[in-house]
Formats: C-alpha cells, sequence, structure tokens
C-alpha cells in the first residue's frame, strides 16, 4: 500500500502552480499529510534540490540542462531527494519523547478526531506503564508519513526542437516528467490533470512500478483529477485496460478553484457528486473488469477482488462544516485544500511582499483571467509583480515575455518552431493577423485583450520559491489562488489551518462566507454571460445549442440544490436559499440568441 492511500488526515494539499508546493513535503509530510509536487518546471527543481542539498549539508552534484534526458534526471535526483529527507525526518519523529513540543506529539495533535486520536489520548492519560508503553510503541509504528505525490498537466506536453528539430516523443516534456517519477525512490502517486494523453497514459505500463507485485499492490500509483463521473470512467477504462488501476479520482470544481480552470458544460459540483456517490459500485465494478483483461494482456495475474480506490473533491472548499459534507454526505474519502495554505508559510512558498498582498486581496484583485498561454482561463492575483510587469511591458509598447523556459511553447498558428502566446515573438505576430481579420472593431478589441493578457506563468510561477528561498534576488512572482483567498485575510500556523479544516477554530474573515456550491453557481453565471456576449460579436464558434445545454445544466443544478440543500448545507441555510434564487434570476434573464 502507498503512502498516499493510507494517510492519517482526511484532507490533502493539491499542487499549486510550479512552485508553491515545490517543497511542502519537507514541511508536511512527517506529520501524514500529503501534498504535490509540479513537475512542469525542472529548471526550478534543479535550484531547490540546490538550495535544499546546500542548506542540510548533503552532497549536490548538478544536472545540466545539456546534459542527456537531463529533464527526467532531475526529476528523479530532486524526489530522491526529498524521498531521504522525509525518510530520516520520520525516523526522527517516530523517535521522539511523548512530551509538549516534541514532533510525535505534534504529529497526533495535528491529527481530527478518530480512533488513532482516541488512542494517543488513551495513550496521555493511561496510568499503567505497561499498558502506557505497549500503547506509545502502537503509536509510533501508526506515525506514518504522508504522500510525496506528483503532478503532470497532460496538455503540457510539449516536444523540444534540437537543431531546428523535434526531439524523439519521448523527450517530450511530459514523458520525461513520467519517467524522472517512474525511476524514483519515492512510492507514491503520480496525478494527471487536464484530460486523456494517449501517448502518456500508454508510457505507463512500460515501468513496473505501476504494476501490481504478487500481493496485488503497486509502489507507484495513479491518481486522475476528474470534472465529471463521465471523465473518470472514460479514462479509468482506457488505462485499466492497459492494466494500470486507477487508485484515485480526484472531483475538482470546473471553475471554484485555483489555477487553470477547465469549466464542465454547466454542470455543478452537486449533480456530479451525487453522480459519483450513486455509481461508485458500478465504476469499481466496470473498471476492475478491465483492469483483469489488461493484466491478463500483459501475461499478469487476474485479481479475485478490485483495489482500493478512493474518491476525493477539491475546489473552494474553505469550511470545517463543507469539508464534513463532502465526507459525510457525498461520501468522498478525502478533501482537497489549497488556496487556503498560501496563507501557511512554514507549507509553501510564497514570498513576503506576495503574502502581503495575498492577506489585502479583495474580489477585484481575484479574477478568472485570460492569463494562460494555454488558452485556458486561470485564476489571477492582478496585484501580483508578474501582472505589474505585464501591463507596464504593454504600456512601454513592448508587450509579451522574452520566453526564458519556454514549458508553454505550444502554439503552431504560425510558420517555424512552435511559440508561446505569452512571448514577444508571438504576441506581435498575432497582433498584426487580428488587425487583417474581418471583424468588427469592438471583436478586433476584445481578441486583441485576450492577446495581451497572455503572462509568463510557466517561469512567474515559480517566483515566489526562488525569492522566498533567497535563490535570486529579483523575480516577478504569478500568484493564481481561487476566490477563496478573500475570505482569509491573515497568515496561519500549521495547527491553525488545520484547526479550521478540523472546526476547532475559524479562520474566516466573514462567518457569512457564500457557500462553495453557491460560489461555483454564480462564477458559471458570469462564464456563460461573458460567453454569450463574445458569441454576439462573432468571437465564439460554437453553436447556440451548446449554449442552450450549458443553461439547462445550470437551471438543472439549481432544482437540484433547491432540493436537497438541507443535505449538505448545515449552516446559513437562509443564505443559501436567497443567494440560489438571486443567481437562478440571473440566469433566466441570459437570452441565447443569434447573432444580429
Amino acid at each position: 500500500m502507498t503512502a498516499s492511500t493510507r494517510s492519517a488526515h482526511a484532507f490533502h494539499i493539491p499542487v499549486m502552480g510550479t512552485g508553491f508546493t515545490i517543497d511542502s513535503p519537507l514541511h508536511v509530510a512527517r506529520y501524514g499529510i500529503s501534498s504535490v509536487i509540479s513537475l512542469v518546471d525542472d529548471a526550478l527543481i534543479e535550484q531547490m534540490r540546490r538550495y535544499h542539498s546546500e542548506r542540510l549539508g548533503r552532497p549536490f552534484e548538478a544536472i545540466s540542462s545539456r546534459e542527456d534526458d537531463a529533464r527526467a534526471r532531475r526529476i528523479t535526483a530532486y524526489l530522491n531527494f526529498i524521498h531521504a529527507e522525509v525518510g530520516r525526518q520520520v525516523i526522527e519523529l517516530q523517535a521522539s519523547p511523548f512530551e509538549p513540543g516534541s514532533e510525535i506529539t505534534r504529529y497526533y495533535e495535528l491529527l481530527p478526531e478518530g480512533p488513532l486520536k482516541a488512542s494517543y489520548h488513551e495513550m496521555l492519560a493511561c496510568e499503567d506503564i505497561t499498558r502506557k508503553s505497549a500503547l506509545e510503541e502502537m503509536l509510533r509504528k501508526k506515525a506514518v508519513p504522508g504522500g510525496i505525490d506528483v503532478n503532470i498537466m497532460t496538455k503540457l506536453d510539449r516536444v523540444p526542437f534540437r537543431d531546428g528539430a523535434p526531439v524523439e516523443q519521448k523527450f517530450s516534456d511530459a514523458m520525461a516528467a513520467l519517467r524522472g517519477f517512474a525511476l524514483s525512490e519515492v512510492s507514491s502517486s503520480i496525478i494527471f490533470s487536464a484530460g486523456l494523453n494517449s501517448h502518456l497514459y500508454g508510457y505507463l505500463a512500460e515501468f513496473p512500478g505501476f504494476l501490481p507485485n504478487a500481493e496485488g499492490y503497486s509502489k507507484k500509483t495513479v491518481t486522475l483529477k476528474v470534472s465529471d463521473y463521465r471523465s473518470a470512467l472514460i479514462q479509468g477504462r482506457f488505462l485499466a485496460k492497459r492494466g494500470i488501476w486507477v487508485s484515485e479520482f480526484r472531483v475538482e470544481s470546473g471553475l471554484n478553484c485555483g489555477g487553470h480552470a477547465f469549466a464542465t458544460k454547466g454542470t455543478l459540483m452537486g449533480p456530479i457528486l451525487e453522480e459519483f456517490k450513486s455509481k461508485c459500485g458500478d465504476l469499481v465494478e466496470r473498471l476492475h473488469a478491465d483492469y483483469n483483461k489488461g493484466l491478463a494482456s500483459r501475461s499478469l495475474g487476474q485479481m479475485r477482488d478490485a483495489r482500493e480506490m478512493l474518491i476525493t473533491v477539491q475546489g473552494g472548499i474553505g469550511s470545517s462544516a463543507e469539508h464534513n459534507a463532502m465526507l459525510q454526505y457525498y461520501r468522498m474519502d478525502r478533501t482537497g485544500w489549497a488556496t487556503p495554505f498560501l496563507l501557511v508559510p512554514e507549507v509553501t512558498c510564497v514570498d513576503d511582499e506576495h503574502l502581503d498582498r495575498l492577506c489585502a486581496a479583495t474580489d477585484e484583485d481575484v479574477y478568472l483571467s485570460d492569463g494562460s498561454p494555454m488558452g485556458i482561463p486561470f485564476w489571477n492575483l492582478k496585484t501580483s509583480s508578474s501582472e505589474t510587469a505585464r501591463r507596464d511591458r504593454i504600456a512601454a509598447e513592448n508587450p509579451g515575455s522574452g520566453c526564458p523556459k519556454g514549458y508553454l511553447r505550444l502554439s503552431d498558428e504560425f510558420p517555424g518552431e512552435p511559440l508561446c502566446r505569452a512571448s514577444r515573438q508571438y504576441q506581435a505576430q498575432k497582433l498584426e493577423a487580428i488587425e487583417q481579420e474581418d471583424l468588427s472593431q469592438e471583436a478586433k478589441a476584445i481578441l486583441m485583450e485576450d492577446t495581451l493578457a497572455k503572462a509568463c506563468i510557466c517561469h512567474d510561477l515559480g517566483g515566489g520559491a526562488t525569492l522566498k528561498h533567497g535563490i535570486v534576488s529579483k523575480a516577478y512572482t504569478a500568484i493564481c489562488p481561487s476566490s477563496n483567498i478573500v475570505q482569509f485575510s491573515r497568515l496561519a500556523s500549521l495547527e491553525e489551518m488545520l484547526g479550521h479544516i478540523y472546526g476547532r477554530i475559524s479562520l474566516l474573515a466573514e462567518s457569512e462566507r457564500p457557500h462553495m456550491f453557491i460560489r461555483e453557481l454564480g462564477l458559471y453565471v458570469d462564464y456563460l454571460r461573458k460567453e454569450l456576449d463574445h458569441f454576439s460579436l462573432g468571437i465564439r464558434s460554437r453553436k447556440l445549442s451548446y449554449y442552450a445545454e450549458f443553461k439547462d445544466n445550470l437551471l438543472h443544478g439549481i432544482q437540484y440544490y433547491q432540493d436537497q440543500f438541507r443535505c449538505f448545507v448545515s449552516e446559513h441555510q437562509d443564505c443559501f436559499t436567497r443567494d440560489l434564487l438571486v443567481l437562478k434570476e440571473q440566469l433566466e434573464g441570459l437570452r441565447i440568441e443569434t447573432p444580429a
């Protein structure tokens, strides 16, 4: 069984950008908390390995970007370093005394109430020396680490060019990152987000660590981040037929999340989770049947019983009541908490200047932007230094980035090697092309604004880490929090944040914070309104039937909430129903008509 599936906590810390959780396992894994490292930026990964090796007095041998398979080797080296350090931390924690301020005491004090916490309390109260000693020994063995998990965005699969020609497919960014994880010593999960990548998924079975051993467990497991049940079934079956079991499906809100936002066609989180709840058994059965066929095709022994599968949820969860509703009513195995941890300096990498800006952020400062070069809506902090620098370049009539890393050189819109949409080279050509299009001036202005909005996120999302650790003296920092950040207005310790998650204290700036489902619905209504505005100008090529279905799905979700809200809303039910009616009115007022 992997560390990821035996976590002592009822939540995990998802990936945030390229740098914010880049070294989080060093800070939380020993306390049984799972967190996720992004594998996008191997240059940043190499910088972090150097920094922590020197800080801890560990040997360090640099891996130059010019060396063969450098990207995969850098990732393997960093993960092996993290694995070794967490292992050392856990040994020290397990050996520490049960006394105030010790590491093992902190481990158990951070836990939620449950059987393990109850055993800890029993040990503290026990007066029988023999029994107390036995309980201490048991608790030491139970103090296991959280997962050192990793994330690959499947759409970030650039094929680099060398001497003017693309390299072999196995050296693409995503394939190299997967290889780096597969060849590392960590026993944890790789999390795929952004949809199915057939080349990447097919590559998994080439590594024995993803296949079951004689006991039916894999050293490395697969987690899929999905937006709905259908996506889980399609991707899960694709992998199962190739002998790869999906150990966890992470259901994420389409819009109410940090970073990139992959909108559904108006299907809301509540109905999505209800479907997972009702069909979970069927999902396991169907994947188990496909999995046995996949194992047989690889001449591996079949399994009588299905392997463990977790269903977890993340996106906009901000209170202990919402956390509990996900676990109790929707029967999720764990929840994901990302954005609030940006304000926990001992866990995530944010420089001091941007910690202040996050604490002061308002609804106007955090917005769903067009800033991603991937062309996907992207949550952004308007007051970040990255955004300020982008606007300054536009004002100086020199828009675009110098593209220092190139991980998002994915556009083949113009002749030559692929370009990043945030680069100066791309934006100059794109702005000229827009001028030549047969569109109204209003439509051209929107397209130009969209072009200029693209930011150098593959580099700037690591700025918080390099600044915080003094790796560089100057960097532009991009921040991608969800709108949830405005409900948290001060820095917190790890104890305080876990206390908030488990209902021991509240860190909310306002007691009547909009429910996560209400916030998501509002985001979808705004999203549809913007889409319809662009459609009316001839910018969007979708058919009217798409928007009609989108609206119908939102109305279906509203009806579901009206019928079921008492099952999962335990606080401020009157506010929930009031906000629901307001948003329903706004939605019904959106007209879906053919452009004039």
